[in-house]
């Protein structure tokens, strides 16, 4: 009998999860993770406007766990022994493994001096609540939006959700008749900001904000923040309400694994999501940096089909077969502005963005709840 651990409880351990039973695995599968719920980061550009709140985004994986015998551990991972092929946590538990699949996620870049006046919208729900009574709050003033880069990764990067709160606000200001008392201001030390969408992306993004007159300052480095102010080496820009997505890293538990990382702090994998040098250890979504083209993104659709990657492996590898399954090298998002939507996608083949229409606003309502549906009930 085999054991098989996964590390996390987000889109790409429960997809690793669901391909394993799919593909006939019966033996002992062990999640281990802080909490057992599901929490889903997408729709938090829409908690300041009222439309979803922590329970609508948060998913109890009680009943999921059930129906796919998983066993459930609770805890953070501290330290990975690979060759004892032992998982430690905070709770005190060393848990054995036989194959195991990585996917804890990353974490953010937190070295800049006041980066705790800026609110980090994808740490959770309670930053991007506490944002949002902030911003009922305020009579007027000025908005700022903005992210950055890891300098030693530059892919690792989350750009997308902070475009959508910056398009989706204005369109909430504007539904509430207030959009005459604010300045929208969006930063980054990028020249071009969400590149790695692609060209005509990039040109379209920006087409937007100076359609919406949202002033745009690109390409100074960050210094610093400050309570009503963002420092750059070019100029300081006024803000009232800064909110910031930072460059990410690897979990900080990799510091104790042994395991090849990265220059930016990610756990190495090559094309089969595997770790070099260490059998039956795998890696999918955030935590890992994966050989591919220099857009590779950052988000919940390669995690899910890095994972199915990762799991199929897993089995062929436990069955002493020839690893050969790759992942596929695509970016799929739909940019939302709270009640009209654009689509980017992207490929090593090919690129386009849709004009911005309703539909993709309702499209990717739908695929919110298409996508839960799997693991609600």
């Amino acid at each position: 009998m085999s054991q098989i651990v996964i590390l996390g409880s987000g889109f790409a351990a429960l997809t690793a999860i669901r391909t394993l039973r799919k593909r006939g695995y019966r033996d002992t599968i062990t999640l281990i993770s802080p909490r057992p719920v599901l929490f889903y980061y997408p729709s938090l550009i829409w908690v300041p406007s009222g439309l979803r709140n922590e329970q609508d985004l948060t998913v109890s994986l009680d009943k999921f766990f059930q129906r796919y015998q998983v066993t459930y551990q609770q805890g953070n991972v501290i330290q990975l022994d690979p060759q004892a092929r032992q998982v430690h946590t905070d709770s005190g538990t060393s848990t054995p493994f036989d194959s195991l699949i990585i996917a804890t996620g990353a974490r953010f870049l937190k070295k800049l001096p006041g980066i705790e006046h800026a609110f980090i919208p994808c740490e959770g729900y309670a930053p991007v609540h506490a944002y949002s009574e902030r911003l009922a709050a305020l009579d007027g003033g000025t908005l700022a939006f903005g992210f950055s880069a890891n300098p030693l990764e530059p892919a690792a990067v989350r750009g997308g959700p902070v475009f959508e709160f910056l398009f989706g606000i204005d369109t909430l200001l504007r539904q509430q008749k207030r959009r005459k008392n604010f300045e929208l201001i969006f930063f980054s030390p990028a020249q071009e900001p969400g590149k790695r969408l692609g060209e005509k992306a990039v040109k379209a993004l920006l087409a937007e904000m100076e359609k919406l007159h949202i002033h745009a300052y690109l390409g100074h480095k960050l210094k610093s923040f400050s309570a009503h102010a963002i420092h750059t080496e070019g100029r300081d820009i006024h803000s009232d309400l800064t909110l910031f997505m930072p460059g990410v890293t690897g979990p900080a538990w990799v510091a104790n694994s042994n395991l090849p990382l990265s220059e930016g702090g990610f756990i190495k994998a090559d094309a089969y999501c595997r770790v070099p040098g260490f059998k039956g250890i795998y890696v999918a979504g955030d935590s890992g940096s994966f050989p591919g083209p220099d857009w590779l993104p950052k988000q919940a659709h390669l995690a899910d089909l890095q994972a199915e990657v990762a799991a199929v492996n897993v089995l062929k590898e436990l069955d002493n077969q020839q690893v050969v399954q790759t992942f596929k090298s695509e970016l799929i998002c739909i940019v939302d502005t709270f009640n009209s939507g654009m689509m980017v996608y992207r490929s090593p083949q090919r690129a386009f963005l849709t004009p911005k229409t309703i539909f993709f606003h309702w499209a990717k309502r739908f695929f919110e709840w298409y996508y839960l549906r799997k693991y609600r009930g």
